[in-house]
């Protein structure tokens, strides 16, 4: 037998087969890109990622049937809506997190019900990534896709919707959307009257592990898995990431290098200080039953590296396809023992928190004619861990004190990396025996649902053991806290300067 993980992300798709003890059995992997049609739009279309999904899960299938698979749990990027027909056709493309076109939308809470009061139903700081902006936005400029629309759906309740079983969305991913009501778990009439939102056209909340139905001969039929697989209910990627790193008690954190880089950290009762409101850190429904998370992210950390890569790296992907290897180890490879002194602020698609501000930009500043191309990269990763470290010191401010991470997706497989995070907050990283923790999580709820672990805090205690231990040098942090003095005042120092080109794009 086997539990079937599907972690679908904003650029791309992972299936992953998991033995009850926690051994991968098969694995697949699709990219899509995104689309930018306009400045500050990031889009997907969404066949494209259903064509992506329906390919891993088919490959999955094809080498797992000696081992068939159990249960199907999916891990989802948050905040991405996609407008669907009454007959299941897309409407409109699936409009991604960082896609700031909303800011009106966002702003328009003060002159209604105010920022704290939307923060008090529904853990959330204003600001256009969260759905019910986007819908907003789509109502008030698309009517004609508005009027159409028979569901407004997030990726999990779209994938069900087309394996022919009802769209249900889980607390954590529904807390994404801005219009949940994180305490009673259900859709708040409040924030919806004022959005001008039926409550009809979102699919049904449901708690994550919950069953939404067997497969069936429809869904075997699109995905080549058992018709009597489970399909249960997953969550937000941010807190299945945290279950899959084993973040299942009060104040434990992980640090999920991904595309987007986020430290999650659960708690038992919902945080929701004004510190927390005035630095932008959310509080929403954990995937672990009766526990909440609070985010700190950066959307431009994994994709800044792919970004440099795609546009700066032709020398290292020719180095990596003429020696078989991957062109990031080649990329990250003899950088520069010392701290670079170039800061790098990591808002190519805006900031995330602390400042959550959409029309942020990256900026790069130390630059001299001595920087060469593995200075840049050294200094990009410097970037990413100065912006993990303002985090970690904002979250503290508000109640939330993360003292160790663990660590878990692509960018912990860098040994390099995990020292400079490590010399950079001054805390200790830790590794997990398992990367793919999205995944894991979706096996683990799964495993639960299908009655092959008693409950979560077995399934981790099986599953989830540390690994490396990255401990700061003392010498290097205090370099490196000499530097983050100068990198945490850089961003409202020429936050004006940056606003002002981008309204001249």
């Amino acid at each position: 037998m086997s539990l079937l993980g599907l972690d679908i992300g904003s650029t791309g798709v992972k299936a992953v087969a998991f033995n009850p003890e926690g051994e991968i059995l098969a694995e697949a992997y699709r990219e899509y890109p995104a689309q930018y049609p306009r400045p500050g739009w990031i889009e997907l279309d969404p066949a494209q990622v259903w064509d992506a999904i329906v390919a891993v899960l088919n490959e999955v299938a094809g080498n797992t049937k000696n081992d068939p698979a159990q249960s199907l749990c999916m891990s989802t990027m948050g905040e991405a809506i996609t407008p669907i027909g009454a007959d299941g056709e897309y409407l409109y493309n699936t409009i991604m997190s960082a896609d700031g076109r909303a800011i009106p939308q966002a702003n328009s809470w003060h002159e209604t019900l105010g920022a704290e009061r939307v923060f008090e139903i529904t853990g959330m700081p204003l600001h256009p990534s969260f759905s019910i902006n986007k819908l907003m936005w789509l109502r008030e400029n698309e009517p004609q896709v508005h009027e159409r629309a028979g569901k407004y759906l997030m990726w999990p309740d779209l994938v069900t919707l087309k394996l022919g079983l009802p769209p249900r969305i889980d607390h954590s991913l529904a807390g994404r959307t801005m219009a949940l009501d994180i305490r009673k778990k259900q859709w708040s009439p409040e924030m919806l009257e004022v959005a001008g939102i039926d409550m009809e056209l979102l699919a049904e909340p449901i708690a994550p592990g919950e069953v939404v139905g067997l497969l069936g001969a429809p869904g075997a039929a699109i995905t080549g898995l058992p018709p009597e697989c489970l399909v249960v209910a997953g969550g937000h990627d941010q807190p299945m990431n945290a279950l899959g790193g084993g973040v299942i008690r009060h104040g434990q954190a992980v640090d999920g290098m991904g595309t987007v880089e986020c430290v999650t950290t659960a708690f038992d009762e919902p945080m929701l200080t004004e510190p927390m409101r005035k630095w932008n850190y959310c509080c929403y429904p954990h995937v672990v039953a009766g526990m909440y998370v609070t985010l700190g992210y950066n959307y431009t950390s994994g994709r800044l590296l792919r970004w440099y890569r795609d546009n700066f790296a032709l020398y290292e992907s020719a180095q990596a396809e003429r020696e078989g290897s991957d062109v990031y180890d080649v990329i990250v490879s003899d950088l520069p023992d010392e701290p670079t002194g170039v800061l790098v602020l990591p808002y190519l698609a805006g900031s995330g928190t602390p400042y959550l501000d959409p029309q942020a930009s990256g900026a790069f500043l130390g630059l001299t004619l001595a920087a060469d191309r593995k200075t840049i990269v050294k200094a990009i990763l410097e970037g990413t861990c100065y912006e993990l470290n303002l985090n970690l010191i904002r979250m503290a401010e508000g109640g939330v004190n993360i003292t160790r991470l663990r660590v878990t997706g692509g960018g912990s497989k860098s040994p390099l990396w995990l020292q400079i995070k490590a010399d950079i907050t001054g805390r200790e990283v830790v590794t997990l025996n398992v990367i793919e923790s999205g995944c894991l999580a979706g096996a683990m709820l799964g495993g639960v649902a299908a009655g092959i672990y008693g409950d979560l805090q077995q399934a981790v205690a099986g599953l989830v053991e540390e690994q490396d231990s990255y401990q700061p040098n003392p010498a290097r942090h205090e370099q490196y806290q000499q530097l983050f003095e100068i990198y945490k005042g850089a961003w409202p120092a020429i936050a004006d300067l940056a606003h002002e080109l981008r309204a001249e794009r």
